[in-house]
């Protein structure tokens, strides 16, 4: 009897020994830095535990762990505008348990993702139907900002902080894009052909104004030489009447002529590019030329007596 008793006994102490054990490790528990952790005690909140080792009562709390990390929600909103084009508008919401609300954050909602999902589908289906398609472009920033102050004031009732909410598109159909798309091309190709037409004035301002300049200069140009060649003239005519006396102004102006047409056959005769030159080969000609010459002064005096006897 002895020896039964002994093995009943032996056995009692390796349990009680096992359990005691049991128990002692049971009592301790670690967080990691970037999380909480909730006690309960036999199913009722207790306390918030911070990161590190700590003790609990074993067989009676219990400890769930809380994510204190910043997370990402993305969502996929389908909408259309207020000019009925339908569109899709990325949302990425990031979020995180706030410190001194770590319970509210794991009793008071079971899902908070979805929680959060439904507001911004309630804040997006609330604000881009009142906007055209290219206000909705411009107004990124401003749909943003009312899904994260519609967030902010809700979510923090349940223990969230709403770090930042982005649309980071506004995607319409494809259809859609398109004629955008050949719309914006079309636009620009505007532009384009009115800058150029503008350049091609600009251009031809200019050119008629350079055109105008160099006509001005050429006209100065001319007149300056015949001041020149007149100066010239009337030098040579009083030289000649010094020198041949009883000689008259047009004698002296026959005589510059027929020596400028000579001068002139000289030039041509030399020029490279002068085949042929057909001159009158009568013994007379010379004489010819200078009674055609003469005649034309004539002419030119009569002609300029008549015009200033009228102008009087």
């Amino acid at each position: 009897m002895d020896n039964p008793t002994s093995f009943f006994v032996l056995g009692l102490v390796l349990i009680v020994a096992f359990i005691a054990l049991g128990a002692l490790l049971g009592s301790f528990f670690t967080i990691n830095t970037a999380e909480r952790g909730v006690v309960e005690r036999f199913n009722k909140f207790s306390r918030v535990a911070g990161p590190g080792l700590s003790l609990k009562i074993p067989f009676v709390e219990t400890v769930n762990k809380v994510d204190m990390r910043v997370q990402e929600l993305p969502f996929k909103i389908e909408t259309k505008t207020k000019d009925n084009v339908f569109v899709v508008i990325p949302v990425s919401v990031q979020y995180q348990v706030l410190a001194d609300k770590v319970s509210d954050a794991y009793y008071k909602l079971t899902d908070p993702q979805k929680q959060i999902e439904s507001y911004v589908y309630n804040v997006i289906l609330g604000h881009v139907p009142k906007l055209a398609l290219d206000e909705a472009y411009l107004e990124k920033d401003q749909i943003a900002k009312a899904v994260k102050d519609e967030l902010d004031a809700t979510m923090e009732n349940f223990g969230f902080a709403i770090v930042r909410a982005l649309v980071t598109d506004i995607v319409p159909d494809a259809r859609v894009k398109t004629a955008m798309n050949e719309i914006n091309a079309a636009r620009r190709e505007q532009e384009a052909a009115l800058a150029k037409g503008e350049a091609d004035k600009t251009i031809a301002v200019k050119k008629a104004e350079a055109e105008a300049e160099s006509k001005r200069l050429q006209g100065e140009g001319i007149a300056a030489q015949r001041k020149a060649i007149i100066a010239g003239l009337k030098e040579s005519v009083e030289d000649f009447q010094k020198v041949v006396e009883g000689a008259t102004a047009k004698d002296v102006m026959t005589l510059v002529l027929l020596t400028q047409y000579l001068d002139t056959l000289k030039e041509i005769g030399a020029s490279s590019n002068t085949n042929t030159l057909m001159l009158s080969h009568a013994p007379g000609a010379l004489q010819d030329l200078r009674d055609q010459i003469t005649q034309a002064v004539s002419v030119g005096e009569l002609v300029s007596d008549n015009v200033g006897k009228k102008a009087g």
